[in-house]
């Protein structure tokens, strides 16, 4: 780590440096020449000056003798010329071979009046020259001064630049490994406690001083390091009062992931599946009920909670399993073990079966004995009151007895329901005829409503007996109802079916419990009517066995309203009516 910071730091240097040095060439070397240029040409300008002084204060000038003397003292190439730019003398040259100099621009400027200066490469030496030329009495006089100077001190700077800039990436160099070492031992510092981190040792911590960025870095990572310790704190002892909780059950907890793999069960399904419920096997080998794995399924496509009824997962024993889809993937599941509550409920079946049934015989001796001895009595006494009362009781016996036969048959599956298609106004007609002569002389108005047309699945005695009890309780409980509706409406999953009538309605506390068996809203009233208190509950469950429900809808002195529901009939067009 530390030879990368290193080498990244002096690339950076680098870089910078060539840069500076780069623009410091460019900047001060066309500085440094053009100054030294102009310093130069105003120095060759004034030797010029009086050079033609001299040559202007001699009578009879000696012109070969005065130019090698002013070009020893000036150090430069001396040069005159007449009128005409024929060459009188030179310092480093023979004039008479030399060419006419009249066109020469220095020369050109200076034979009119003017100082005249040029730079140029000399066609006599070869060498590139600094030229000023100034007027004298009868022609001109030049002074050519080589610009190899300004290159020789150009350089000179140039080298100095580079040496500097040399010393400059030295230093910088050193910078940077000092810098490297320190910056890398405060980050290997970091790197070694975010390792232990990752590795599960929330413990650690890390101690900086500094307020610059890399201790800034240090102290967050500090801080956040603190909140994951107490928030992994905080979610293993959740978890660890979860698992209790969990285990604590009585129910068998099993979690699947997506790959259909256990994550975790709790202690009570271990005892239910001993040596079998091991993590991250396939759930195929720990549970093989094919009911199971099809509610696991069920809950996995629709991401909803399934249930449903398993009988081979443990030999001899029944459970529901409900599955509901987790959050981050896979399913948990449920098993409730039913098969204790099942041979209770069983039992409890039987005995009301085996009881009712043995009471009909002997109720039914008794009605019949009674209303014997009160055919065969004359006399309006009390004996004849209190033979009424026996076959009254005798009679309501009889009937709730009945209603208990019918209840336990259903609920134990043992009658058998034939269910066929059948058109809605066939069910309704059956119900208006059975009950119109009844609701007439009570002063109530039988109708029928029907708004579908197309067949249902259903068994038509089971239906008829769902419509008689409903239609005996709104005769019975709402006496005030000048009218019943009895009808069917399209609906989400079928043919809603309802029996509605305007009585004084149901408080709403009753509601949830009206369909348990012997739960009666007015008592008093109940027992006047003769009811037995079975006659929902055995519509609950000829519905149950329909795959549909019931419900109630009522609001005080606004009447009450029974619905349920029958699935619609796949073989529509095949069903006749066989309403008459």
């Amino acid at each position: 780590m530390r030879n990368r910071i290193f080498f990244k730091l002096a690339a950076a240097f680098a870089v910078v440096i060539a840069g500076a040095t780069l623009v410091l060439d460019i900047s001060i070397r066309d500085v440094w020449q053009s100054s030294l240029s102009q310093q130069m040409e105003r120095d060759l300008a004034q030797k010029t000056a009086m050079f033609a002084m001299r040559v202007n204060s001699e009578a009879h000038p000696d012109m070969p003798q005065i130019a090698k003397e002013v070009a020893a003292a000036s150090g430069a190439r001396a040069t005159i010329i007449d009128p005409t730019g024929r060459v009188l003398a030179d310092s480093e040259a023979d004039a008479a071979t030399m060419e006419n100099h009249a066109q020469r621009p220095e020369f050109a400027a200076a034979l009119q009046g003017q100082t005249g200066t040029n730079q140029r490469r000399s066609h006599t030496i070869g060498v590139p020259l600094l030229y000023v030329a100034v007027p004298i009495r009868g022609g001109a006089v030049r002074l050519a001064y080589p610009l190899s100077e300004i290159a020789a001190s150009v350089a000179q700077v140039q080298r100095k630049v580079f040496l500097g800039s040399s010393l400059a990436l030295g230093a910088a160099l050193l910078l940077a490994a000092l810098a490297a070492h320190l910056i890398s031992r405060r980050l290997q510092r970091i790197v070694r406690f975010a390792e232990r981190v990752a590795g599960g040792d929330l413990s650690a911590r890390i101690a900086s001083t500094s307020s610059d960025e890399i201790g800034q870095v240090a102290a967050v990572l500090d801080k956040t390091a603190r909140q994951f310790e107490g928030n992994f704190e905080a979610l293993r002892t959740s978890q660890r009062q979860l698992e209790t909780l969990l285990n604590s059950m009585q129910d068998a907890v099993i979690a699947i992931g997506p790959d259909d793999r256990v994550q975790w069960a709790n202690q009570t399904m271990d005892r239910l599946l001993p040596g079998r419920t091991r993590i991250q096997a396939p759930i195929i080998e720990t549970v093989r009920d094919p009911d199971f794995l099809r509610t696991l399924r069920a809950a996995r496509e629709s991401r909803a909670a399934a249930s449903a009824r398993a009988t081979t997962i443990v030999t001899g024993r029944a459970f529901e399993v409900t599955a509901a889809p987790m959050p981050a993937g896979g399913t948990v599941v449920v098993l409730r073990d039913l098969t204790e509550t099942e041979r209770v409920e069983k039992t409890r079946r039987d005995f009301i079966a085996n009881v009712s049934h043995e009471l009909r015989t002997p109720l039914t001796s008794i009605q019949g004995y009674t209303e014997t001895l009160l055919d065969a009595m004359t006399e309006n006494n009390h004996s004849r009151e209190f033979l009424e009362i026996i076959r009254k009781n005798a009679s309501r016996m009889s009937r709730l007895t009945e209603d208990l036969l019918r209840l336990a048959r259903v609920e134990s599956g043992e009658q058998r329901f034939e269910i066929s298609p059948v058109l809605p106004e066939e069910l309704l007609r059956e119900a208006y005829q059975s009950f119109s002569e009844m609701a007439r002389a009570q002063g109530v108005a039988l109708e029928i409503e029907n708004r579908v047309n197309e067949p249902v699945n259903a068994d038509i005695e089971a239906i008829h007996q769902v419509f008689s009890n409903l239609i005996e309780n709104a005769l019975k409980y709402a006496a005030s109802t000048d009218r019943i509706i009895l009808g069917s409406r399209p609906g989400a999953q079928g043919v809603e079916f309802f029996v509605q009538d305007f009585g004084p309605g149901i408080s709403s506390e009753h509601l949830p419990r009206l369909f348990e068996r012997f739960y009666r809203v007015d008592k008093a009233r109940s027992r006047e009517s003769g009811g037995t208190g079975l006659g929902l509950a055995i519509a609950k469950h000829i519905m149950l066995a329909h795959g549909s429900s019931i419900r109630a809808e009522s609001e005080l002195n606004h009447g009450s309203t029974f619905l349920f529901t029958l699935p619609f009939s796949p073989a529509a067009s095949q069903v006749e009516s066989r309403v008459r």
